[in-house]
């Protein structure tokens, strides 16, 4: 019988999470970076992959959160230790921080060069079309480093008013929500309608996937806030700055890609709990 350590569940959750924003992030650098991939689908079906590899990678260690909204939906529906809460989320973090890190590495030449082809300077406005290779942004702002010649910053605020900070909530929220309702269907024990055993982190990913082929264009689909936040501080330490990681001045960062998931994914979870779950058999082993 395996005996829970928290020690190496959150060394499983740091892995988890590397492998998650090292594969799904890595492909984001890909597309905007050098055209590779370029299709939103061929990007969206790599998160789907990374997910269900991280998932078969670490879940049987410590669940596989790899996501902050998800450990806190699992501790407000599913008994998660409270206690856990807080170092599974530290853990997260540091997984998507260090993952950045190593594609900053990887990529940086190819950035300058993104960076000069459009004539934006780091850190300053335009320079956005490279830092959506870490956080994101509402709505995706990809489209401007696709235009010929160099940055327009009329091009930029057009693309901006399609996008209010309340759709890109209800967006992200909505995600999240409908992610972590299939999460909790899919892992539920009483649920004759789960996957066979060993499959559902095949049905997670391609429910990433495809909720990242209808999202993506709005807000660059996060549903995880270590997925953006890890990143997104290592971009502003990088030399992106305030345009990472505005801080007072665009509670985006916060309210988006932080609270928005959060709240989805433990409402998603109390949905499935309170309107499906009870018409299982609970005498099926959970």
């Amino acid at each position: 019988m395996r005996v829970f350590s928290l020690r190496r569940a959150l060394v499983a959750e740091f892995l988890g999470t590397f492998l998650l924003i090292f594969l799904g992030c890595g492909a984001v650098h890909a597309s905007v970076l050098t055209g590779a991939q370029s299709g939103l689908w061929q990007v969206a079906i790599v998160w789907g992959v990374a997910i269900m590899l991280a998932i078969y990678a670490v879940g049987a260690v410590s669940g596989a959160h790899i996501n902050p909204a998800m450990t806190i939906a699992s501790a407000v529906w599913r008994q998660f230790p409270k206690t856990h809460v807080v170092p599974y989320i530290g853990a997260q973090l540091a997984g998507a921080f260090i993952a950045a890190a190593a594609l900053f590495i990887l990529f940086e030449p190819y950035i300058t060069t993104k960076e000069a082809s459009k004539g934006v300077v780091r850190g300053q406005p335009g320079s956005e079309m490279t830092a959506m290779c870490y956080g994101e942004y509402y709505p995706a702002p990809g489209s401007l480093g696709d235009l010929d010649g160099p940055y327009s910053p009329e091009a930029h605020a057009q693309l901006k008013s399609q996008m209010s900070q309340g759709r890109a909530c209800l967006a992200e929220f909505l995600g999240t929500m409908i992610l972590a309702f299939v999460v909790f269907a899919v892992t539920d024990g009483r649920n004759l309608g789960s996957p066979a055993s060993g499959m559902a982190p095949v049905f997670v990913g391609l429910t990433v996937a495809a909720l990242i082929s209808v999202i993506a264009p709005l807000t660059q689909a996060c549903f995880n806030p270590a997925r953006d936040f890890g990143p997104r501080v290592f971009a502003s330490l990088a030399g992106w700055g305030s345009i990472a990681l505005p801080g007072f001045s665009d509670l985006g960062w916060l309210t988006v890609y932080i609270l928005a998931p959060i709240a989805g994914a433990v409402l998603g979870g109390g949905l499935y709990d309170f309107a499906i779950r009870p018409a299982h058999p609970a005498a099926v082993s959970e």
